[in-house]
């Protein structure tokens, strides 16, 4: 059984590519052309299988997904963007491509990467949701993951959250709690899913193991590195303001996800464990702590 992941140089895509073939399975891993070779080399240390392909051409999409038995995709435009990237040319057409390409090879299974859902309307949630509509009529076996915000990312010097400074950025007041997970945690989920009869043809919310607000997690920092924080606050009005202004896609769409982690997002797991049945999740303590270990 070939498992083809796609975003495999990614933070999700690698993780699953190396817990996949630590079970055994056969991993086909997509990547491009522009790929890190640190990354594609990573992938065959691991044993993935490398195959060139590119979610912007669609007939490389139908040479990868052939012989695949099951699909899982991670990949988007939001992080690793490279010249003619775009929430419509990849997150868009480039996953309904590839959902067609894997219908038209027989694919048995796709598990499709997505994200919580958010009251408001942007760019990038709409093309999740055409991409989600599209695989569930796909005649495919499908599973849907919806996880909330990773920790690797918005807990990161790239947000403003920069354990080695002593800084916070928090967006809105910080009093809103959140089900922080980690991206390991998600490539867990996700390898799961490729076996789970419980979670054929579902949508899975993922979460962390605790709900923790932005100055709940300033305050664990500080406890953990033994200093206080500098803490900055974006009000959710400039945050508004930047949404409405906001005419590129890929800046609505970030607006519209600072508004989500303003807004707050809690995730009972215990539907999610039933499903998908990880024995541990990392806490916001444990990543705190693996953070500080590198610093200085």
């Amino acid at each position: 059984m070939v498992n083809l992941v796609v975003g495999a140089t990614g933070l999700v895509g690698t993780e699953i590519c190396r817990i996949l073939i630590e079970r055994g399975r056969s991993v086909r891993a997509l990547v491009r052309t522009t790929s890190s070779p640190e990354k594609v080399a990573r992938l065959k240390n691991l044993g993935a299988s490398v195959v060139t392909g590119d979610l912007k051409d669609r007939a490389s999409l139908d040479e990868a997904c052939r012989g695949a038995s099951v699909v899982l995709s991670t990949a988007s435009s939001t992080l690793s963007r490279q010249i003619g990237d775009s929430i419509e040319t990849v997150d868009h057409r480039g996953q309904l491509d590839l959902i067609e390409a894997a219908a038209a090879a027989d694919v048995e299974r796709f598990v499709f990467l997505s994200f919580s859902s958010m009251g408001l309307e942007f760019p990038l949630q709409s093309a999740k949701r055409t991409a989600e509509q599209r695989l569930r009529h796909s005649g495919m076996t499908y599973t849907i993951l919806r996880p909330p915000a990773f920790m690797e990312v918005w807990l990161s010097p790239a947000l403003g959250f920069d354990v080695a400074g002593g800084r916070a950025r928090i967006y809105g007041t910080g009093e809103r709690k959140i089900s922080w997970i980690s991206s390991q945690d998600v490539a867990r989920f996700a390898s799961l899913a490729v076996d789970a009869q419980a979670a054929e043809n579902a949508i899975v919310n993922l979460g962390g193991p605790e709900a923790l607000s932005p100055l709940e997690v300033v305050r664990l920092a500080e406890e953990v590195l033994g200093k206080r924080f500098g803490v900055e606050h974006v009000p959710e009005d400039a945050l508004r303001s930047q949404y409405a202004a906001a005419i590129d896609p890929l800046e609505k769409s970030f607006a519209a996800l600072m508004l989500y982690c303003a807004a707050g997002d809690v995730i009972d797991v215990t539907e999610t464990l039933r499903v998908l049945p990880l024995q541990r999740l990392k806490s916001v303590r444990e990543y705190l702590q693996a953070a500080a270990s590198t610093v200085g």
